[in-house]
């Protein structure tokens, strides 16, 4: 009998398909608290695990005697100790194309929201004495602007589509792709040095990794006015080095959804600058997305130990077959 942990709140949609499983024997524990304290004295017992943004790490992987899979309400995993799960043999699977639309959407509101001062706008008309900010004509028009976008994956091919209907020029970077091959169809791809200096508007939709995608050095090589836009992963951003741009004006504007430290601290330094607009990690959280996000991780992890998971959305293929899953001693 197979017993599944849900770490985080879930859509109702997915509590019901919780139930549907219960129905059919399934031991299901549901935790809703997002916080690996919470989850951790259950996944001695769990042969699967289904968790949202909270850690897992090895330590807590150590414990988890029975664990075949961890199915992430997501298509992120760094939070996630990889290198742990492959040393055991778990698998791991991410939720695939369910939440590109709302991300790119929410990308595409930073960038307008940026351009038209909407954070000084809403202000100009609450507080008494700023109804003349109007003629300092500060928002400005995203028509005919170029747009780079690093990362061309399905999130930024969506946003490529929708800045297209504001006759945005749009250009990619992407690294993975100039290995593999761009897609047909897709916008004129740049090297990174070349797209800072073209863009516009910048929108980042990568995987962080051991060093910030826009650094010190690469916030040089920009255009003085630039509106960038940060959907992708903490860290893939050097908050330093923007804070220090929106400060002096070298950069005009920033949207934020995800932060270094989550959630940030009052001494964030972007926390200061009232071009910069913030939102708390949502842009995947519409109520469409997640429904899709917790029907898909639930299944992935009930398919992956019914061996009809699809390969596609498992990171380590190589785990496949739950009956290879060494046990701890």
């Amino acid at each position: 009998m197979a017993r599944l942990l849900v770490a985080g709140k879930m859509h109702p949609s997915g509590v019901a398909l919780l139930k549907a499983y219960e129905s059919r024997g399934v031991i299901v524990d549901y935790v809703e608290e997002v916080s690996e304290a919470s989850y951790a004295p259950l996944i001695a017992e769990a042969d699967a695990l289904v968790i949202r943004t909270q850690p897992l790490s090895a330590a807590t992987i150590a414990k988890a005697r029975k664990l075949k899979v961890v199915s992430r309400h997501g298509v992120g995993y760094d939070s996630v100790d990889l290198a742990a799960l492959n040393a055991r043999g778990i698998g791991l699977t991410v939720v695939g194309d369910v939440n590109s639309i709302s991300v790119a959407e929410h990308a595409m509101t930073q960038l307008l929201a940026c351009a038209k001062r909407a954070l000084r706008a809403d202000r100009a008309v609450r507080e008494i004495g700023q109804w003349g900010w109007r003629n300092r004509l500060e928002p400005q028009e995203v028509f005919n602007r170029h747009l780079l976008i690093i990362g061309y994956g399905r999130i930024g091919r969506h946003l490529a589509k929708m800045a297209a209907g504001f006759n945005m020029q749009v250009r990619a970077y992407d690294p993975y792709l100039e290995r593999t091959g761009w897609p047909e169809g897709s916008v004129r791809p740049v090297s990174l040095e070349e797209g800072l200096a073209w863009a516009d508007f910048i929108s980042i939709h990568t995987p962080r990794g051991d060093r910030p995608t826009l650094g010190a050095e690469e916030f040089a090589r920009m255009k003085p006015g630039v509106i960038i836009a940060n959907t992708a992963r903490g860290g893939v951003v050097c908050e330093r080095a923007l804070a220090e741009g929106l400060a002096s004006g070298h950069v005009a504007g920033a949207g934020l959804d995800v932060f270094d430290e989550e959630p940030p601290t009052r001494i964030n330094p972007l926390f200061t600058h009232d071009n910069a607009v913030l939102s708390p990690h949502i842009a995947g959280l519409t109520a469409e997305c997640s429904e899709r996000m917790a029907l898909s991780s639930i299944e992935n992890a009930m398919n992956f130990l019914e061996g009809t998971v699809d390969s596609s959305l498992v990171v380590n293929p190589e785990h496949l077959d739950p009956a290879t899953v060494p046990l701890p001693a």
